[in-house]
């Protein structure tokens, strides 16, 4: 029974110092890592939507990362460094907000589980430059100020402190470095 009550305190322990880490992953190895994490039982999320992938005439259903490049690993700092010993963990980000990341996560399983046909969308603040990759617009830059629900691509000229808008698909942009 010593050892009952030893094992449960040691699990109480670890589960406290549980943390959501996030690993950025050097390329196309996301499945890789999980794979060694699974072996190591080290807890994480990849979380993969199916895609169509034509290789040659043949059409195929690949489980593609939703976030290429990342993995959550929900563990303590020694299995985030655990994993990064694997060498497919370019960096191993802080996550601040544990609970914001939990959230995130656990709606994002949701709409999986719901085979939601999640494409990938790029997130834009406020504030960033951006250049329009494709369309009648394609070279445009400016920077994105967003509005309710739509991406609004604000062109300024600084020395005048003015400026014009344009409502533009975020698909179609671009973050500059």
């Amino acid at each position: 029974m010593w050892r009952g009550e030893k094992a449960a305190a040691f699990l109480e322990t670890r589960q406290a110092q549980s943390r959501w880490h996030v690993l950025h992953v050097k390329s196309r190895q996301e499945k890789a890592l999980s794979d060694d994490l699974a072996a190591m039982n080290i807890a994480h999320y990849l979380p993969l939507v199916r895609k169509m992938r034509c290789h040659g005439r043949r059409r195929v259903a690949a489980e593609m990362p939703v976030f290429p490049g990342y993995l959550f690993l929900k563990g303590t700092l020694d299995e985030a460094y655990r994993a990064d010993r694997t060498r497919r963990v370019a960096h191993i980000l802080y996550v601040a907000n544990q609970q914001q990341m939990e959230w995130e996560l656990r709606n994002l399983d949701l709409a999986l589980s719901k085979q939601a046909a999640l494409d990938p969308y790029p997130f834009f603040r406020k504030g960033v430059r951006v250049e329009i990759r494709s369309g009648p617009f394609r070279g445009l830059q400016g920077v994105i100020e967003n509005r309710l629900k739509t991406e609004r691509l604000v062109l300024r000229v600084e020395m005048l402190g003015r400026a014009a808008c344009l409502e533009i698909d975020g698909a179609l942009l671009e973050v500059l470095e």
